[in-house]
């Protein structure tokens, strides 16, 4: 027998291999969810398009609502991503009007769409939407309000769970009904909602 100890080793390319499939199953959904609608959107037609066996799918993601959970956790920290370092009320600002944009013009906009839609209907989808999405997202939120109260550059008339929840949800509300929200409207939800104190 050679004696396998003086040849090198081959570099292990699975993990790399893992990643892409991961990637590829994840865009998939994405377009496909765009294309047809949460409703004609399956696991099969996923792993058609991104080019991995349905087998692989299970073996990652219990459901198609896992999958698109991961595609809008990844696309969010992206692409709305929660100011954290030092937020001001116009990062505040700016956070509402990005809203805006991400559930009008982002394919992880439409994503989001679709899961407050499904969640309607289904206690568990909800159940996990809230649990890896909404929830943590919330605290982010809360956690930005509350510092920039903190350093006194706003003074909402509500609670924080209460500003949220008046400051998005006319936003989404526009966005399910097929309306898109101007910063315009955005400025004076911020205005009415957070009294931002000027200098």
């Amino acid at each position: 027998m050679p004696d396998t100890r003086s040849q090198p080793r081959r570099p292990r390319s699975g993990s790399r291999r893992d990643e892409a499939a991961r990637l590829a199953v994840l865009h998939a959904a994405d377009d496909l969810l765009d294309e047809r609608g949460f409703g004609a959107l399956t696991v099969e037609a996923i792993a058609r398009r991104a080019g991995v066996a349905k087998q692989t799918i299970y073996r990652w993601w219990p459901s198609k609502v896992e999958i698109l959970l991961d595609t809008l956790i990844a696309d969010s920290e992206k692409s709305l991503p929660v100011p954290a370092e030092r937020p001001t009320a116009e990062t505040v600002r700016d956070y509402l009007r990005g809203y805006a944009r991400f559930l009008a013009d982002d394919p992880a906009g439409k994503v989001l769409l679709a899961l407050f839609a499904e969640a309607q209907h289904h206690p568990a989808t909800a159940e996990r939407f809230h649990e890896r999405y909404l929830g943590p997202r919330r605290e982010q939120e809360r956690a930005m309000l509350a510092h920039v109260i903190d350093a006194g550059a706003i003074a909402p008339s509500l609670d924080a769970d209460a500003a949220l929840d008046a400051l998005l949800g006319p936003i989404l509300y526009r966005a399910l009904t097929g309306t898109n929200t101007p910063d315009e409207t955005v400025d004076t939800l911020f205005e009415a909602l957070l009294r931002p104190r000027t200098t």
